[in-house]
């Protein structure tokens, strides 16, 4: 199947650079976001269980939205709460 979508300038750009950052073309990285969306057939908000929401947050945060991932994430403590307990002092 072949579709054609007219897209704002930046909503491109912003494909363009996630395609880039996992070394795709763009039409791959549309493909496959396309596809795995279509294939989920549930998504997180439309989960009701606690299991069943467990289950679409796992799969999410495995998506290939989240490989390749270069930058360093710092979810420690110190770096949470440093701003805000600067500005107690």
């Amino acid at each position: 199947m072949s579709v054609k979508l007219e897209l704002k300038h930046e909503t491109e750009d912003q494909l363009a650079e996630r395609a880039r950052q996992r070394g795709m073309s763009i039409e791959d990285y549309i493909r496959d976001v396309l596809e795995e969306h279509a294939g989920n057939g549930n998504s997180a908000l439309e989960a009701t269980t606690d299991v069943e929401w467990e289950a679409a947050l796992e799969s999410f945060a495995h998506s290939p939205a989240f490989q390749n991932i270069s930058w360093p994430v710092d979810d420690s403590r110190e770096s949470i709460y440093r701003e805000r307990e600067d500005s107690q002092l």
